[in-house]
């Protein structure tokens, strides 16, 4: 699917199993850390939207003002972190590297790489917004 030309359409109809979709207060200023960073590809970007891609996963960004007539809006609270509770794990990403690029963008280490036990080596990543952003390798 060519994520810059598809309609909104046809790009929802194509969706399928679980949608991870987050509500950024910009967009654009997202789609900068989470390149800079995870090196993602980013889709379709405007200041409302954008469709990134991670391997073969897709997800979505949408500005808060996209959500005037959504019931979460409501919800969602003046100061991060807005995703408490979710851990967005990025398992092909290098805990190393993608700690030493977030703290290049400013972004908070609320743990560095760490081996755990489950097999994992693992950091956790707060970016502006508040969402944790977990890059993992296998041990």
């Amino acid at each position: 699917m060519d994520y810059e030309t598809v309609s909104a359409d046809d790009f929802g109809k194509s969706l399928r199993g679980i949608g991870l979709n987050l509500l950024v207060r910009d967009v654009r200023a997202t789609c900068a850390f989470l390149e800079a960073v995870f090196a993602v590809g980013v889709h379709r970007l405007s200041d409302d939207f954008a469709i990134i891609t991670y391997g073969a996963e897709v997800f979505q960004l949408h500005s808060d003002g996209t959500y005037t007539e959504n019931p979460l809006l409501g919800l969602l609270p003046e100061n991060p972190p807005r995703g408490a509770g979710i851990e967005i794990r990025l398992y092909d990403t290098d805990p190393e590297v993608a700690v030493a690029r977030a703290e290049a963008q400013g972004a908070m280490i609320l743990q560095p790489p760490t081996d755990k036990p489950h097999g994992l080596r693992e950091a956790y990543i707060l970016c502006n917004d508040g969402y944790a952003w977990v890059p993992s390798r296998p041990l």
